[in-house]
């Protein structure tokens, strides 16, 4: 399409001044030496564009970002605002099936067969769709449209397969019920490289706030709140075992294969978990490294669990699984957000693993749900006896066995580790939170 100006005089604001302020900007740590509009397409018959900014870093580095925009007045290119129509302009976009050709470059378009039951009058109906954006703080930007839809903007264009639409994409095609239906994606497609994922269109799932919250609010709650929270472990449990069947159930269809981890697999996963282990003696001091120290070898001994489990099988799991991952519905959950952890590389987050990885995941959040209840109430709501129930309705509902509890408490300590870590790191006054559940499983 022909422009009176390039995007890149346009999109002038879109310096390295700006790109380094925006939250989803993943590498603060690292300087920018320049940012420059590498592709920019504008959107048939609506007044948004999708810019492409290419990021190069002082160490060599280069990383691509995308920015949907829409002029302002003067012309210059800026972020929209709810109401300037570049998120229903997207939606149109997908709806229509055709290509976004940019500059140098496109962006493909790919639709499921749920965009027709969740947008059932196409275009038409995509052009009036009250758009609204989630206030949180993430590193992608989500966009509800209307009462069914909602749309995320990848910001940082990773090449490659991404895991959330890759597995929500599975999800929807062999029919589990407890996660989003999704409804289409766009990639962007520049020359040369490996395709990216640059949005992402599914269900909206009307909630009562993530799983997380819902279990607090019934842990203060006495005496039926904690009661109806064990229930909900108990649920959580049998989705759980559900997720994992629907993940494991198409072995032959590429990036779902279903394998058992052999000896160097295992021994790589141990090496791991170890790397986990002295990072967290690295990260803590004082009275908190003697305690880490106290019980560091009785740990490095759970993990020998790691390499002698006996035929683990691994498939693709969730990843980043706990308690703010699930939605609460009038009477279930849904899990969300199967992009595994942001800061590990792409190809890592789609490698198969252990599923008991998400079960050790899940029990390492009752943990801290248990304690932070503890905490709101003034050690009114006592924590033990509950923790040990939710953690038992969770895992008979999940079907784990007592074969499989070795190599669950190995992963459940390895997690422990890592937020050994975080918290170091992060918030120092619940370092002792991990480090106590790390004492718990060494004795």
């Amino acid at each position: 399409m022909a422009r009176p100006e390039p995007a890149s005089a346009l999109a002038s604001r879109f310096d390295a001044a700006w790109l380094g302020e925006r939250r989803w900007f993943r590498s603060k740590a690292r300087r920018l030496a320049s940012v420059t509009v590498e592709d920019a397409a504008r959107l048939d018959g609506h007044p948004a564009w999708m810019v492409v900014l290419r990021a190069e870093h002082a160490d060599g580095g280069i990383d691509r970002y995308l920015v949907p925009a829409v002029a302002d007045p003067e012309g210059e290119l800026r972020e929209p605002n709810d109401g300037d129509g570049a998120w229903r302009a997207l939606v149109a976009a997908l709806a229509t099936g055709d290509e976004i050709h940019g500059d140098a470059c496109r962006f493909a378009v790919h639709v499921t067969e749920a965009l027709d039951a969740l947008l059932p009058g196409g275009v038409a109906e995509a052009v009036g769709l009250d758009e609204r954006r989630l206030k949180v703080e993430q590193s992608n930007t989500s966009i509800r449209l209307g009462e069914r839809l909602i749309l995320k903007i990848y910001r940082h264009l990773e090449p490659g397969a991404n895991p959330e639409v890759e597995v929500n994409a599975f999800l929807t095609a062999v029919g589990f019920d407890n996660a989003p239906a999704l409804a289409g994606w766009l990639t962007y497609e520049p020359d040369g490289s490996q395709p990216a994922t640059a949005a992402m269109l599914q269900e909206l799932v009307p909630s009562r706030g993530d799983g997380w919250q819902w279990l607090l609010n019934r842990l203060a709650e006495p005496p039926i709140g904690p009661k109806e929270a064990i229930a909900g472990a108990a649920q959580i449990g049998g989705i759980t075992a559900e997720m994992h069947a629907a993940l494991a159930s198409r072995p032959e269809a590429q990036g779902f294969r279903v394998a058992v981890a052999g000896a160097e697999e295992r021994s790589a996963w141990r090496a791991g978990a170890e790397r986990q282990l002295d990072g967290a003696l690295e990260a803590v001091a004082d009275e908190h490294r003697a305690r880490l120290e106290a019980v560091a070898g009785r740990i490095r001994g759970r993990f020998v669990a790691i390499e002698r489990a006996d035929d683990p099988v691994t498939t693709r799991i969730h990843g980043d699984y706990h308690l703010g991952q699930l939605l609460r519905t009038e009477n279930s959950f849904m899990v969300i957000d199967f992009e595994g952890e942001p800061a590990r590389p792409l190809a890592e987050r789609r490698e198969p693993s252990s599923p008991l990885r998400d079960v050790a995941g899940m029990l390492r959040s009752l943990d801290y749900a248990a304690r932070t209840a503890e905490r709101d109430s003034g050690g009114a709501f006592e924590p033990e006896g509950w923790l040990a129930d939710a953690r038992s309705a969770f895992l008979s509902a999940y079907g784990a066995g007592v074969e499989q509890l070795p190599l669950l408490e190995a992963f459940e300590a390895e997690k422990a580790c890592y937020e050994v870590r975080y918290e170091a790191n992060n918030r120092p006054d619940w370092t002792w939170l991990p480090i106590s559940a790390l004492e718990r499983i060494a004795a």
